[in-house]
């Protein structure tokens, strides 16, 4: 057995969390110390299940445990960016951040210029890059066997009902949350580049149909892509009465590819090779989030005991939330947004100083 280098703090015990506390004790080398929220009750039960200490203030979370030396921000979006500077700024430790990792693209400049400025690091998630499916398509486009691509296809289709945004006040909101870009479609936005390249232009249009709430439910979009591909992008939650499909599918010179299935797990359709499908295909019906979790905590050892460069890096973090960002900002200025240029929109990750309140952990 390894010996356990990362020790691991986890603040935010939603329901991604299990999925951090299941991967870090499936790896070797990985300690889960200690959990915290705000809201004692979902620490517990987390501390409970993966016997560790359990708190309701993560600075008393990381004095008590002075060994900790990564943490695991799963907090609501909004409160990624000043959770990771008040970690790193007070106790320089690495940080591990769900998606979209932050809400502006110049918060992902400064939170990891901070970071090396300690020699910590920064551990983007986005567990979908990981899926069998997505990889096998992946070394298709590498390898020529799916030749040049022509045009690039997301569609998420799913239902999000008011109850769904009632549950926290965060929700809805464009300083903690954003919409279905931002929350539900992250994962096909950022799959779009990784697979299809970079995007060099994109016109979008955002409507709130299906919920009372500030951010959109409903988002449409044309991409120009740097290698003159073409796509297109739906996303909505404003489907009824429940999820019918989320999927992402390639055009190219010699043949189609479509991901679909749960969350991007199963390859749907691979036309050079159609006996592959089943092979690359996994079966998340009881875990939406997938296997990509373990596979990113392997990745985050070898980088942390051995020096190994984590496959999402900062570049590549900043290309996806600038991505994300372009579609708001082309909504806002009704027209197209070129990503060679400023990539900023103020309304998403706007600090809102009650909600800041509601989700501030003050030192003891």
């Amino acid at each position: 057995m390894k010996e356990k280098i990362v020790k691991v703090g986890i603040i935010g015990c939603g329901r991604i969390a299990g999925h951090h506390c299941t991967s870090i004790q499936e790896i070797d080398g990985i300690e889960l110390v200690a959990v915290c929220d705000l809201e004692l009750e979902k620490a517990d039960k987390y501390g409970k299940q993966y016997n560790c200490p359990s708190y309701d203030n993560y600075h008393t979370m990381i004095k008590e445990n002075s060994e900790i030396n990564t943490i695991v921000i799963a907090t609501p979006s909004g409160m990624h960016y000043l959770h990771a500077k008040d970690i790193l700024s007070r106790y320089k430790k690495n940080l591990i951040i769900e998606k979209p990792t932050f809400m502006k693209p110049k918060h992902v400049e400064e939170i990891y210029q901070l970071a090396e400025s300690y020699h910590v690091q920064i551990f983007s998630i986005f567990q979908n890059r990981y899926n069998a499916a997505v990889q096998r398509v992946l070394e298709g486009i590498r390898n020529s066997e799916l030749g040049k691509i022509r045009t690039i296809s997301v569609r998420v289709r799913w239902c999000r009902p008011q109850r769904y945004y009632d549950l926290s006040p965060w929700r809805g909101t464009y300083s903690m949350d954003g919409g279905c870009l931002s929350n539900q479609g992250i994962h096909h936005i950022d799959l779009m580049r990784y697979l299809g390249g970079e995007v060099l232009r994109v016109s979008s249009i955002h409507r709130t149909i299906g919920a009372e709430i500030e951010v959109e439910d409903t988002a449409m979009a044309i991409l120009e892509f740097e290698n003159g591909a073409v796509g297109n992008l739906e996303i909505t939650t404003a489907a009824r009465p429940d999820d019918f499909e989320a999927s992402i599918s390639f055009v190219c010179e010699k043949g189609l590819a479509q991901i679909g299935g749960i969350a991007v797990n199963e390859l749907q359709v691979y036309s050079p090779n159609p006996n592959i499908l089943r092979e690359f295909s996994e079966d998340f019906s009881n875990n939406v989030y997938g296997n990509g979790h373990r596979k990113i905590y392997r990745d985050i050892f070898a980088a942390l005991a051995n020096s190994k460069p984590y496959p999402i890096s900062f570049k590549d973090t900043l290309a996806t939330v600038k991505l994300l960002t372009s579609f708001y900002q082309s909504n806002a200025k009704k027209g197209w947004v070129n990503l060679l240029e400023n990539i900023e929109f103020g309304l998403l990750g706007q600090e809102d100083l009650d909600l800041i309140n509601l989700y501030t952990t003050r030192e003891k």
